[in-house]
């Protein structure tokens, strides 16, 4: 762990005493891995938004479809 997430750990600690003992409650350490991992998850989103706009999802005529669609029409 680095020295500015340990120091500021340590500094919770104390406002996480605050709370009633006889409750069981996420505190302040729950908040903070819940909003780091919201946020990989929306940094995630945006990168995949960002790669599926580079796709180019028209696809090339099927030769075959267009084989039996003139067959069709010729016996018709």
């Amino acid at each position: 762990m680095s020295a500015s997430v340990s120091l500021a750990v340590t500094h919770l600690v104390p406002l996480a005493k605050e709370v009633d003992e006889n409750k069981v409650t996420p505190g302040v350490l729950g908040f903070i891995v819940f909003a780091v991992m919201a946020l990989a998850v929306w940094g995630l989103m945006k990168s995949m938004s960002k790669h599926m706009n580079k796709v180019d999802f028209k696809e090339a005529p099927d030769a075959e479809a267009g084989q039996k669609a003139d067959s069709a029409a010729q016996r018709g």
